[in-house]
């Protein structure tokens, strides 16, 4: 991992000059700042770019979108009885901040997941930068990330998964800075000499709650953000853990039971069910909401639930009767499987254009850049092989965030499934690749020569990842394109 060039005996976390077990983060926080929101900004130029087309709705867009509109005038979505509403509110609310802003048309509706999907190049270039306690390895991750055509397709269209992304890459960083004060915290007691049998008390955890926040505001826009609140949650006990253990608690274990648990069950368990339904308050307001009084007058064992609550439940159980039935055949449905290599990407708008005779196309598909995507797998094992040679902490945090994200699909391959399922998992498949990229380098250690052709390698890379990206931007943004240069992307049958 290479080191950063300039560093500080003084950790970003609290400024507190104390031995620690990772490395100081680099001082270079201001060109940190200025290069990563140049590479945000020019994302968004290029996202922003005839977002308006088409001026209709496309795909889930027909849901959603009308969704956030009805949240928006009324607070909670009407009680309607040619629709079933599926999934909760968060994520239509923010696509309704858009409508909000700029009125009921197509690009309103798309604004929203532009901005929200350039914050999170944003996001995880800090993210990188904190973990690997390198500017440039920051910079590489929001690199691949703005050049993602996945990403790009997803973040330029009303559905509810790049708004996913963002808040479960929010709540990873929160729980990133949560570890890094509470080894600070550790260390600092540890020179003080008060550590006592069961470690030090640390004081409360803002990080920690902010982040069991963020999970219940992710958790609010789908419900596989559970996924990555669970796991993450049984990690951050992991990371405690291995901390009491390095200031060499003869009981680790027992420590972060006594020590964290409590404190975590409240921060990451039941703050996200609080936010969770704080997100239901206008459904909870609603008159005609839907579903909300289905519990008047209802007979039920358990009298003592107000009848809100129990009609909340009941709607939650139809909807998880539905997605666990959800079977039926769809022309863009894929397996897990495929999505690593962008086998079956979702067709969103595919409409044929005659001009001076001559058929031409018209097409937004969500194709993950190649040399990106179909180095996934590749760095999946890689971090594999890192967790077990190194027991590195920032591959087991990869690992768990891809078993969340994409390994969880694999429970039920029977259901129905769209590649965009993709969405929240991709920063850290790109996280995988980064670090991949890292080894490439080389160390400080390494000969100069060593270190060239490593460099040589990461640049020529990134430029390929950057360069494809622009060849299929035609069949991702809506470029007009003759049959020829169409069929020139369709590098794969499953992709037309």
């Amino acid at each position: 991992m290479p080191e950063p060039t300039q560093t500080t005996p003084q950790d970003d976390v609290d400024g507190l000059d104390v031995p620690r077990l990772d490395p100081p983060m680099p001082r270079d926080g201001l060109a940190a700042w200025v290069f990563t929101l140049l590479i945000g900004a020019l994302a968004l130029l290029v996202r922003v770019a005839n977002l308006g087309w088409p001026n209709r709705l496309v795909f889930d867009e027909a849901y959603y979108v009308p969704e956030a509109h009805q949240l928006l005038h009324y607070g909670f979505e009407e009680n309607r009885a040619y629709y079933f509403i599926v999934h909760p509110p968060f994520g239509k609310w923010n696509i309704a901040v858009g409508e909000w802003l700029f009125g009921y048309n197509s690009f309103a509706w798309r604004i929203s997941g532009v901005v929200v999907g350039c914050a999170a190049i944003v996001l995880l270039s800090f993210v990188v930068r904190r973990m690997t306690r390198s500017t440039l390895c920051g910079l590489f991750a929001a690199i691949l990330l703005a050049a993602d055509g996945f990403s790009f397709t997803i973040s330029r269209t009303g559905i509810l998964d790049i708004f996913l992304q963002f808040w479960t890459l929010l709540g990873f960083w929160f729980l990133i800075v949560d570890r890094d004060r509470f080894r600070t915290q550790l260390w600092r007691a540890c020179q003080s000499g008060v550590i006592g049998t069961w470690g030090p008390r640390v004081g409360f955890r803002w990080w920690r709650l902010a982040a069991g926040i963020t999970f219940g505001l992710s958790a609010s826009v789908k419900w596989s953000g559970v996924y990555f609140l669970a796991l993450f949650a049984i990690l951050c006990l992991v990371w405690d853990w291995g901390a009491y253990r390095s200031i060499g608690l003869r009981r680790p274990f027992v420590a972060t039971m006594r020590r964290s648990l409590p404190t975590a069950f409240w921060d990451l368990g039941i703050v996200p069910v609080l936010a969770y339904l704080v997100t239901w308050a206008g459904w909870f307001a609603g008159e005609t909401a839907q579903g909300r009084y289905w519990a008047e007058g209802r007979a039920t064992s358990y009298p003592w639930i107000p009848e809100a609550l129990r009609s909340l439940w009941h709607m939650h159980a139809e909807w998880l009767n539905f997605h666990t039935h959800l079977t039926t055949p769809h022309p863009w449905d894929s397996n897990p499987w495929s999505w690593l290599l962008t086998g079956r990407p979702v067709l969103m708008v595919n409409d044929t254009v005659t001009i001076a005779g001559a058929q031409h196309m018209r097409t937004i598909t969500m194709i993950g850049t190649p040399p990106l995507w179909w180095a996934f797998a590749l760095a999946g094992l890689w971090m594999i092989w890192w967790a077990i040679s190194r027991m590195d902490w920032r591959a087991i945090a990869v690992l768990v965030a891809i078993a969340a994200g994409w390994g969880a699909w694999l429970i039920d391959t029977e259901r129905t499934m769209f590649m965009f399922y993709m969405a929240p998992v991709v920063p850290f498949f790109i996280m995988a690749v980064t670090f991949v990229l890292t080894d490439v380098l080389g160390r400080r250690t390494d000969s100069v020569r060593r270190r060239k052709w490593g460099a040589a390698a990461v640049a020529v890379y990134l430029g390929l990842v950057v360069v494809m990206f622009g060849f299929f931007l035609p069949v991702l943004n809506g470029t007009t394109l003759s049959m020829s240069a169409w069929d020139l992307r369709m590098w794969l049958n499953l992709w037309s």
